[in-house]
């Protein structure tokens, strides 16, 4: 599901294993943009309990903190906290009135001003009013002036001036130092003010707990040993009451999900790339697949931290090396979805301002890719390339539970084989890959997908600007420049959408240059159902509405 407002690019572990008809490089424009099952809140029947599996049961659930920043947090919290400003099925932002009754720019020169008013009937679970407070704290957190709040990303909140009380508690007055397009995607999932004014709780007070909600759902309950969180209907809700008496996350290995859906133990599953799981789920009766053009994107992360990747030169020779194409085919093959491979790092296919700028980095060219390593000192030696004695092998870090990435670094590691690289795949316990060998920097390749934002750039900035120590946010690559840094605040200030989508792919021309990241495919969003559920599925850029979610009598 997407993380619509964080501004920070969310991680999404997903399965992907081989795909039909290739399409070239023509743009995708035909895929849906979301596939929920609409249906009226009046035609649902009250109750019942959504089963909604996770591949992975996180500790941290503060979204904003370093270790948080993921897919399977954003599912939960999404029905606990406010959202403030949900995207329709556009990627267009909506103030939510249960939160916000208004939410406009207000000024724009000399600086930038924004103004919320708040709803005064909203409130935290302990009956503490939502106020300016909550905005101030959380901005303070976020904006990077104090480095003991471990945060995943300051984008945004780092072009804050000020907070001020407007004509009450319940009016937030926002002027920005700097300006800032994205505006709109700050402040959600909103915290309360004493998460962002004492780093303990910041970093440590939603450590396996989720101590405060103000949603439609309240925690029912947080069980480590089972990996399950149970959110039950709020009764002090203030807004439209949730159809739903309660959602179950449940945590279990990814290869065991497509058969607890066949078997009825859960009613949601997450197809991705699986085609054994999408041929499955067409068996199981009752069930549907819901499919839309998500904001996903497969890629591959290079650790320029380490040696050799260090050097340009090897990373570019790996880029050219791999076949991004036949990977593409292979995770899709089975799933009647479009073979595309992605040339941006900011907009996916079917996105507006969409361009492919990988430049001489397109195509597959495993000669080039020699030369380039000739030229770095790497010399081939039989069936391996030898520098100062040692042969150039690289470590590629795969969760253990997720069949199609194996299959992925598999192929991977026979098209590196062409060049003389050797390829070390490890498996890893999928609950470890981020916080064991993502975060501290111990792979060299690793494969997983990034869940896109309507947020371009500013929910990528964290991912591509330059790291300072070992403050690296989510640049798993380690690497940037201050070149890449400015053109990104840059395209960040433009409050012209058209002149804003061209900056972006000035910078993406520029990230493709450094070679860290190489984006493989726009990921299919493939989402298997109960037929009888509706409001939830495939969303795309849209921003499901958890107490709308429900079930119609039909079975």
């Amino acid at each position: 599901m997407k993380p619509s407002i964080p501004l920070a690019a969310v991680l999404v572990l997903v399965s992907a294993c081989g795909a039909p008809e290739s399409s070239g490089q023509a743009k995708i424009t035909k895929l849906a943009a979301y596939d929920v099952n609409p249906v009226p809140r009046e035609q649902l029947r009250t109750g019942g309990t959504l089963r909604w599996p996770l591949p992975e049961f996180p500790a941290q659930w503060n979204a904003n903190q370093a270790n948080g920043a993921k897919g399977v947090v954003l599912d939960v919290i999404r029905g606990v906290l406010p959202v403030l400003m949900p995207t329709d099925e556009k990627g267009v932002p909506h103030p939510d009135p249960d939160y916000v009754l208004s939410a406009r720019m207000t000024r724009n020169a000399p600086r930038q001003v924004v103004t919320y008013t708040l709803n005064p009937r909203a409130v935290w679970s302990d009956g503490t009013p939502i106020t300016y407070r909550d905005f101030a704290a959380q901005a303070s957190a976020l904006s990077g002036r104090d480095k003991r709040f471990q945060i995943v990303s300051s984008t945004g909140y780092d072009q804050i001036g000020r907070i001020a009380r407007g004509r009450d508690d319940r009016q937030v007055v926002v002027t920005f130092a700097r300006p800032f397009a994205d505006w709109t995607g700050l402040f959600s999932p909103l915290y309360p003010a004493r998460t962002g004014t004492d780093p303990e709780v910041f970093n440590r007070g939603w450590l396996n707990r989720i101590p405060m909600t103000a949603g439609p759902f309240r925690l029912g309950g947080l069980d480590r040993t089972a990996k399950t969180v149970t959110i039950v209907r709020n009764t002090r809700w203030w807004g439209r009451p949730a159809k739903l008496n309660s959602i179950v996350f449940r945590a279990m290995d990814s290869s065991a999900i497509p058969g607890a859906f066949a078997n009825g133990e859960v009613d949601v599953l997450d197809i991705g790339g699986d085609a054994s799981a999408y041929a499955r789920v067409k068996e199981v009766k009752g069930a549907v697949v819901r499919r839309a053009g998500g904001p996903d994107w497969r890629q591959l992360t290079l650790n320029a931290a380490r040696p050799p990747l260090s050097d340009l030169r090897v990373r570019q020779a790996l880029a050219l090396g791999i076949d991004r194409k036949a990977i593409a085919e292979s995770d899709l093959k089975g799933l009647n979805w479009p073979v595309q491979t992605l040339g941006n790092h900011f907009f996916v296919n079917t996105q507006e301002g969409y361009r492919d700028n990988a430049g001489d980095l397109r195509g597959y060219d495993p000669a080039r890719a020699g030369r380039l390593l000739d030229a770095a000192g790497w010399v081939r030696s039989g069936n391996h390339r030898i520098k100062d004695g040692r042969a150039l092998t690289l470590q590629m870090v795969v969760p253990s539970g997720v069949t199609g990435s194996r299959q992925e670094a598999e192929l991977i590691q026979a098209m590196l084989a062409e060049i003389g690289v050797g390829v070390d795949i490890r498996s890893v316990p999928t609950d470890d890959l981020f916080d064991k060998y993502v975060s501290p920097g111990n792979f060299d390749v690793v494969p997983f997908a990034w869940l896109g934002t309507p947020f371009p750039v500013s929910s990528n900035r964290s991912v591509f600007a330059q790291p300072r120590g070992d403050r690296i946010q989510q640049n798993y690559a380690r690497v940037g420049t201050s070149q890449i840094d400015a053109s990104m605040d840059q395209a960040i200030r433009e409050l012209d959408p058209e002149k804003a989508r061209r900056l972006t792919n000035d910078v993406d021309r520029l990230v493709w240059r450094q070679v860290s990241v190489l984006p493989l495919y726009q990921r299919p969003q493939l989402i298997g159902t109960r037929a009888n559920l509706a409001n939830f599925g495939a969303s795309g850029f849209y921003d499901l509405a958890y107490e709308d979610i429900g079930f119609t009598a039909r079975r």
